[in-house]
C-alpha cells in the first residue's frame, strides 16, 4: 500500500470584498451605464437595506464612497435623498490638482504640460469659438491692457484670458487639465524674471495675435502663435528650478 505524500500546493489567502464595495460597484455601474439617470433619487437607506440584506452601516459606507466619487449628492429635506450626479469638469480638475499637488511637481513639468496643452486649445478654439467666447476674450484682453501698470492684477487677468481660450475650445477634458495647473501657471508667471514692462507689452501683443487667428477661424495659425507665446514665456524663466505650489493655501 503506497504512502500518500502531503500536497506541496500553496493556496493564497482569499480576500473577500467588503459588502459595501459590492453595493457601491453595483450602483456605480448602474449610474455610469445610464440605468439610473442624473437627477434621479436612489432608493432610501431603508429600501437598500431591505433589497440587499446588508446592514445600514454597509449601505451608508457604499453611499459615502459614491459621494466621494461625485456620483451621489445627499440633499436634505422632504424632497431630498441621495441624488445621482455625474462627474463634471470641476471634479476632473480637482482630481488632477490633487495629483500634481501631492507629487510636488516641478516648474519644468508645468511648462511641458502647457507646451502640449495650450497650443491645442487655441487650435480648437479657432474651430469651436462662439460670439460669446470672442467677446469674453476681448473683454479680458482690454482688462489686461488696463492693468499693465499693476503686475499682480496683470498676472491674474492673464490667467483668466488663457482660461477663456481653453473654454472656447469646447473640450471640457482639456479645460479641466488646464484648470488643474492654473495656480502653478500663475506662480510661474509672477516671478521676477517675468515682471518687466517689456514682457507685459509682449504678452499683450501676442494675445492680440492669437485672438485674431481664433476669430478668423484659422486653427493652424492660432496654434502656432500660442506655441510661440508659451515658448517665449518659458524661455524667460528657464533657469528657475522650483517646486510650484498648486494652491494658494500652501
Amino acid at each position: 500500500m503506497e504512502d500518500r505524500k502531503g500536497s506541496t500546493v500553496v493556496v493564497n489567502k482569499v480576500l473577500a470584498p467588503k459588502p459595501y464595495d459590492l453595493l457601491a460597484d453595483q450602483l456605480r455601474e448602474a449610474i455610469l451605464g445610464g440605468d439610473i439617470s442624473e437627477g434621479d433619487a436612489l432608493p432610501t437607506e431603508r429600501e437598500l437595506v431591505e433589497q440587499t440584506g446588508l446592514t445600514r452601516g454597509s449601505v451608508r459606507e457604499a453611499l459615502k464612497l459614491l459621494a466621494s466619487e461625485g456620483l451621489v449628492q445627499t440633499r436634505p429635506g422632504r424632497f431630498g435623498g441621495n441624488i445621482v450626479t455625474l462627474p463634471g469638469k470641476v471634479e476632473i480638475a480637482n482630481s488632477l490638482s490633487r495629483y500634481v499637488r501631492g507629487r510636488r511637481l516641478p516648474l519644468r513639468t508645468i511648462h511641458e504640460t502647457r507646451d502640449v496643452l495650450e497650443p491645442a486649445l487655441a487650435r480648437l478654439a479657432a474651430v469651436h469659438r462662439t460670439a460669446k467666447d470672442l467677446e469674453t476674450m476681448a473683454h479680458l484682453h482690454q482688462q489686461l491692457i488696463d492693468s499693465v501698470g499693476d503686475f499682480q492684477k496683470f498676472s491674474r487677468t492673464n490667467l483668466r484670458w488663457h482660461t477663456a481660450v481653453a473654454h472656447a475650445s469646447g473640450n471640457e477634458m482639456l479645460v479641466a487639465a488646464l484648470e488643474a495647473i492654473a495656480y502653478g501657471v500663475a506662480v510661474s508667471t509672477t516671478i521676477d524674471e517675468y515682471d518687466t514692462p517689456e514682457t507685459r507689452q509682449q504678452v499683450i501683443r501676442i494675445h492680440a495675435e492669437v485672438m485674431a487667428a481664433i476669430e478668423a477661424g484659422d486653427g493652424q495659425l492660432a496654434e502656432r502663435r500660442m506655441r510661440q507665446h508659451i515658448s517665449a514665456t518659458h524661455a524667460r524663466v528657464s533657469d528657475v528650478e522650483a517646486d510650484v505650489p498648486m494652491s494658494d493655501d500652501e
